[in-house]
């Protein structure tokens, strides 16, 4: 690490347990509690991280169980005729709903920006956008590597580092919140089909999709009719009103569609699914994956789909899963490092012909 690096961490340390900045949308007072807070103080000292522990392993290790159960089994002729059966125009259609997913995604930060009433040029905020997922997307620890990669960017246009966290947790919002919404819309209106692969009443994913689309509604109806405020560090970040949780909604379904449409693509001919309860699996498998702390939900995402996706074979279905981790997540990790490599040198020619100049300039003088 530089000591300019070393700066900027110091920087980022002191700035989230210092006071904001003028002009942040942040409110002062929030009332204390809640119910995790409570809970906290309620069970003995670590018992949570405990419990998170616990159930990352618990569920890495099913996971790997099913994946390695499955694995034992392929016939890798059986996997590359697989391979080689997908359709150029399907790798196309993929690879064009994936670039639209992190088009997608790059809106998370402008109307985080626009909502916090910050500046930045779009160029800026789209490789912060684009850079900090397709990287903490590979990576795993999406809170820690996504706000690490976007400081960097925004320190650029004098944002501060509680600026950037905050960037972080509104886009994390955002990201969820669609989750949220098309999990509960799968599960109503692909109940039937969901009970079709595990055999449970169609009822058994009615009340939870119900249940979860009765949440979203209280969620925007909590936010739309005053003005609300979630604690971060021990600052308190406004919540965003009517327009922007629209925004935040849209955008967040248009993302998950266009990524999860990316595998659906993907997917051997003959599956028997639809894609609105596809999406309802495929969210499921992704927060596995998130619960799993594995690098990009890797093995959790896959075992679950293994298991969940019916398909006339274990080994055209592996096929479309590792191409979709390819086109999806490795692709665009190369682009982003290479981008800001790109940026990075920019940067610091630009520093060196302003130097050159100056020197020129004052042995002219």
């Amino acid at each position: 690490m530089t000591p300019r690096d070393n700066d900027l961490m110091n920087e980022l340390v002191n700035d989230l347990t210092d006071a904001p900045p003028p002009g942040l949308p942040v409110v002062r007072r929030q009332s204390p509690g809640g119910f995790f807070d409570v809970l906290r103080q309620r069970l003995p000292k670590g018992a949570l991280s405990v419990l998170g522990v616990a159930a990352s392993l618990a569920v890495f290790g099913l996971a790997a169980y099913v994946l390695g159960t499955t694995l034992s089994n392929l016939r890798y002729a059986d996997l590359l005729t697989a391979f080689r059966a997908t359709s150029a125009a399907q790798i196309l259609k993929a690879l064009a709903l994936s670039a639209l997913s992190y088009l997608f995604l790059t809106g998370y930060d402008v109307i985080a920006l626009r909502h916090m009433r910050a500046r930045a040029p779009y160029r800026v905020a789209a490789l912060a956008s684009f850079a900090s997922y397709a990287i903490s997307f590979n990576l795993g620890f999406p809170v820690i590597t996504s706000a690490a990669v976007r400081y960097w960017i925004y320190s650029r246009v004098a944002l501060s580092a509680l600026q950037v966290a905050n960037i972080t947790v509104f886009a994390g919002v955002t990201f969820w919140l669609g989750m949220t919404l098309m999990m509960g819309v799968g599960f109503v209106y692909g109940a039937s089909a969901l009970a079709a692969l595990d055999g449970a009443p169609a009822f058994v994913h009615v009340i939870p999709g119900v249940l979860i689309l009765a949440g979203v509604l209280l969620y925007f109806v909590w936010v739309t009719i005053e003005r609300r405020s979630i604690k971060l560090r021990g600052h308190a970040l406004e919540l965003p009103g009517f327009v922007p949780t629209v925004a935040q909604f849209a955008l967040g379904v248009a993302d998950l569609c266009c990524a999860s449409g990316a595998l659906y693509v993907l997917l051997p001919q003959g599956v028997p699914l639809d894609f609105i309860p596809f999406v309802a699996v495929y969210i499921v498998a992704c927060i596995l994956g998130v619960i799993s702390h594995a690098p990009g939900g890797i093995g959790v995402f896959e075992a679950t789909m293994l298991h969940a996706v019916p398909a006339a074979s274990q080994e055209s279905l592996l096929a479309s899963l590792l191409l979709f981790r390819v086109i999806y997540y490795f692709i665009p990790f190369i682009v982003a490092l290479a981008l800001l490599g790109a940026d990075e040198g920019a940067r610091r020619w630009a520093t060196l012909r302003g130097a050159i100049a100056r020197i020129v300039e004052e042995r002219s003088n």
